[in-house]
């Protein structure tokens, strides 16, 4: 220990106030242990002021954009304009409020917020470094890490603020620019193209993969990248961003060279784990090739040092980090639990939107399974009619058993069928389980059934399976 280095003793350390870290720290408050949090920028972490919340307002506005140029066919004849700077107070606004709602739940538990960036110096140890260059030493009991993850950066295009971004500078745009490009199309990259077609941006994609959403169900991503072609986007798949030269961007394959005209350029090509940021090595635990740290069904990456979220292999989704925030609660305050979950659902809020919860039957690891699948058209549902949109499915995959195990769809107002599927996998539905639960007429939650009654045989609205 260096001479005069006193450290204060904490009860529970949270390290980050995301959607872990947080929920971590209200739920260990209510289990009665003395929590102290610290954050070094947010309260919220990324998803709520530069992530997930501001990127769906912005989809929202985007939406009411597009909808007011193209009513014609509904009887409506309008057109809107758009004011970015209005936009981006809007969304300050809401997140603001947000940030409020999670600082007033912390003080109303308790938790002790302490603004700085925690590194580990020991097992058991860490220091707090203000923004003024102040150094704080704490010991702790236990401690829950939830640093989260940062957009992942290519050398060759390094982000300037200017002519090329990451994704939470393209939140937050004074203008919308005429020709955008997005080097990466996973969710985020898919999302933000939607969102900038939809507001007037000559939009183009930069995939290295050979499909959009790299992992996800290949029907679903064919169908995805047909209507995002049909709002003007360009998708370029197999290509690799080379370097952005006096306003175009230049991209390969193996075959040949070319250039995208450019006037921002967008880099979306994933996050890595912070799991450096809190040094968190120095705590004894180990880190994974991926830097994600190691844990057990528990969370602990020690005896007394649990990892959650972005840091932990999975996805990268605040729901999976406030899920690992109960676990790592839970257990920390001596209750038994662990994170075992049959299914995590994945949404991307693009135009159309796309779920995936479960087992995918067309993976390949599940292909020696015993599987029965039904998909549902939205051509025959009432609710996506008046909607003006049938292009859409839902599928729902269920074992020899006829136990529900899967699900996917697409179409727009699919994300809201997220939470039914991922309950009917988590407690082992049955398919006539399904095919017998009344939903209300009309709405999308009846192509559940729909597709239920298609798997025992019994077809409402088509004509045959």
């Amino acid at each position: 220990m260096v001479v005069g280095e006193v450290a204060s003793t904490v009860d529970l350390l949270v390290i980050g106030g995301g959607p872990g870290g947080y929920a971590a720290a209200l739920n260990a408050s209510r289990l009665g242990r003395k929590v102290s949090l610290i954050e070094n920028k947010f309260l919220g972490g990324t998803c709520l002021n530069v992530g997930c919340i501001p990127s769906k307002a912005l989809i929202e506005i985007a939406d009411l954009a597009h909808l007011g140029n193209n009513t014609e066919d509904f009887g409506v004849k309008t057109s809107t304009t758009v004011d970015m700077e209005k936009v981006n107070g809007h969304i300050k606004k809401l997140v603001n409020e947000l940030s409020d709602g999670v600082s007033f739940l912390l003080k109303k538990a308790e938790v002790d917020v302490i603004n700085g960036t925690a590194r580990f110096t020991r097992p058991n140890r860490v220091a707090v470094e203000s923004q003024e260059g102040n150094l704080e030493h704490f010991e702790f009991r236990d401690a829950i890490v939830a640093t989260g993850s940062s957009p992942i950066n290519l050398s060759n295009l390094p982000t300037d603020g200017e002519l090329i971004v990451d994704s939470e500078a393209l939140l937050f745009q004074n203008s919308i620019p005429e020709q955008l490009t997005l080097v990466g199309g996973g969710y985020i990259g898919v999302e933000l193209a939607t969102v900038y077609a939809k507001l007037g941006s000559r939009v183009v994609i930069v995939e290295s993969e050979e499909q959009l959403l790299p992992g996800f169900n290949k029907n679903l991503s064919k169908k995805l990248e047909n209507g995002l072609r049909s709002l003007g986007i360009g998708i370029c798949l197999g290509y690799k961003a080379v370097s952005l030269n006096k306003n175009e961007l230049v991209i390969e394959n193996s075959q040949e060279t070319s250039s995208i005209p450019s006037d921002l350029v967008a880099v979306v090509a994933g996050r890595k784990p912070n799991s450096d940021t809190a040094n968190i090595i120095e705590s004894g635990a180990s880190l994974l090739h991926s830097g994600h740290v190691k844990v057990d069904a528990q969370r602990r990456a020690t005896k007394n040092v649990f990892a959650i979220g972005d840091l932990t292999l999975g996805p990268a989704l605040a729901h999976k980090a406030t899920a690992e925030a109960k676990v790592a609660a839970d257990v920390a305050c001596g209750l038994p639990n662990a994170f075992e979950p049959n299914c995590i659902p994945m949404v991307v809020f693009s135009d159309p939107q796309i779920v995936t919860v479960g087992i995918d039957p067309d993976a390949d690891e599940y292909s020696q399974m015993n599987l029965n699948s039904f998909r549902f058209p939205f051509s025959a549902s009432s609710r996506a009619k008046t909607l003006g949109d049938t292009s859409g499915f839902v599928n729902l995959v269920s074992d020899e058993e006829g136990t529900v195990v899967g699900f996917q769809a697409i179409g727009k107002h699919v994300a809201e069928l997220a939470g039914e599927a991922a309950l009917a996998i988590e407690t082992a539905a049955n398919v006539d389980d399904l095919a017998g639960t009344i939903h209300a007429h009309p709405t999308m939650g009846e192509t559940i059934a729909e597709a239920a009654l298609g798997l025992i045989g019994e077809p409402l609205h088509l004509s045959g399976k």
